[in-house]
């Protein structure tokens, strides 16, 4: 008797493409004008960058392509429920290092190369808290259930 793995995506892999996807999204979108307000202060880097993703969160050329390339990665790495778990865990990780350092540097610093506005902050934050939530309670029963076989 042969056993056949099933294609189809865990709960997990789901989870990760589709915040992968959402984030290929946003990269895209910090491009459009119109979507992203002052889009003629959009600048390659650094608290100069005038431009507001739906007239909120600040954004400049190299914050899209973080973006693209944390949206490629997800959807990359959704291709494994290993994977995804490490993407959500660690890519929250990530979001929430961001989060502490918005909280510390002067926005209108040379430290602020990204750059990040409170708006930005706060959805670090929940981001962060988000995709570390979903790769923990995503695959709990997995991992206890692969420890006993």
């Amino acid at each position: 008797m042969t056993t056949t793995r099933s294609a189809s995506s865990t709960p997990v892999q789901v989870a990760a493409g589709a915040v992968g996807i959402v984030f290929l999204l946003v990269g895209v979108l910090g491009f459009v004008p119109g979507i992203t307000a002052n889009y003629d202060q959009l600048s390659f880097a650094g608290h100069g960058s005038g431009a507001l993703l739906l007239g909120i969160f600040a954004v400049s050329v190299l914050h899209n392509i973080v973006h693209l390339l944390f949206g490629v990665a997800g959807v990359v790495m959704a291709r494994s429920a290993g994977g995804a778990r490490n993407y959500l865990i660690w890519g929250g990780v990530v979001y929430l290092v961001l989060w502490l350092y918005g909280l510390v540097i002067d926005h209108g610093g040379p430290a602020n190369f990204v750059p990040v506005n409170s708006a930005d902050n706060w959805l670090h934050l929940v981001l962060g808290v988000a995709m570390v939530g979903l790769g923990i309670a995503l695959t709990r029963g997995r991992r206890a259930a692969a420890v006993r076989d």
